[in-house]
């Protein structure tokens, strides 16, 4: 199953460089977005213990039912008499699904949204959408914090979208890319330390702290070896990763966070919470339009030098623990 795996991430990754996302009344996580969002309110409860336990229900009852639909749809694929002919439609289909975890272009499109309201000098319509990427206030953002909040989003976004999919597909197959995503929508929806979602949203927020430790990690160092590719500051990228990257309230997302501002030679600030990177604070678009490009070429390389020795060598134990 070693290039069957191998494949199924490359069609992933070719299918969103070229189409992007469908609709999202057509999107598999637009659909475990709105599940949450039904299943929510019936956890509300005035004893936080009860609370916690129904934040944990949401991630284990949507985590259930999308595993038993896959492993329903495995188990009609493997019903195919022709071995061949199963293999093609197993390939093709698990391609689609796993692209639908995956998401660089629509963050490119979300990025370009943004800039597209600062190019017609509606810095309200910037800061409205830049509110759909980003968990922060937005509303009194001035033009260069709001260029910051989307290059701090892109390089986040590559983890959460593209390279932590990829991850935990390589290790257990598409339920594990599937969870990965449910986890990942249900910290952004809920795993916010207010009184409202504080206790709904600590098991989201703790499974996606620890699914992300390893993946971010790895994605910053990635993201150096494409800055030194797309000859950009590739010291300042490793410089600034392993100084700024634990400064961050997230334990995971400052690291390819300051990759990408070391690598850019410019500074990002969450004002009131942190900065990274020593240079310019002045911001433009050319440092978007860089971002996006590292971004792709960080998820190309990730595939290739993370995803695909992953599959090999785990493939491997798994033959020969079974030989």
């Amino acid at each position: 199953m070693i290039f069957e795996s191998i494949l199924v991430i490359g069609i992933a990754i070719i299918l969103d460089l070229i189409l992007g996302d469908p609709k999202n009344k057509y999107h598999p996580t637009s659909w475990i977005g709105g599940m949450i969002a039904k299943l929510i309110p019936i956890t509300k409860n005035s004893n936080y213990t009860m609370e916690k336990i129904g934040g944990v229900l949401v991630i284990v009852i949507i985590s259930s039912i999308v595993i038993l639909l896959l492993l329903t749809l495995d188990v009609g694929i493997s019903l195919i008499s022709i071995d061949y002919v199963s293999l093609i439609v197993y390939v093709i289909i698990s391609g689609v699904l796993l692209k639908s975890t995956i998401a660089i272009r629509g963050m490119e499109k979300h990025a370009k949204t943004v800039l597209a309201s600062l190019d017609q000098n509606n810095l309200d319509m910037a800061r409205t959408n830049l509110s759909m990427i980003v968990k922060r206030n937005t509303k009194n953002l001035d033009k260069n914090h709001v260029i910051s909040g989307v290059l701090e989003s892109i390089s986040e976004n590559t983890v959460d979208g593209i390279t932590g999919p990829m991850f935990y597909y390589a290790i257990f197959g598409l339920p594990g890319a599937f969870v990965y995503r449910i986890i990942n929508t249900a910290d952004s929806m809920v795993g916010y330390k207010t009184d409202i979602f504080k206790n709904i949203g600590w098991f989201a927020a703790t499974c996606d702290t620890v699914l992300n430790y390893i993946p971010s990690r790895l994605t910053g160092l990635v993201m150096i070896i494409s800055a030194a590719i797309l000859q950009n500051n590739w010291k300042e990228s490793y410089r600034v990763m392993i100084r700024d990257g634990n400064k961050t309230e997230s334990l995971n997302a400052g690291y390819p966070m300051a990759a990408l501002a070391g690598a850019l030679e410019t500074k990002f600030e969450k004002i009131n919470h942190y900065k990274l990177g020593n240079g310019e604070t002045s911001l433009t678009k050319e440092h978007v339009s860089s971002a996006i490009t590292m971004m792709k070429v960080t998820s190309i390389l990730f595939f290739g030098i993370v995803t695909i020795p992953m599959i090999s060598i785990l493939s491997l134990i798994g033959w020969w623990i079974h030989a």
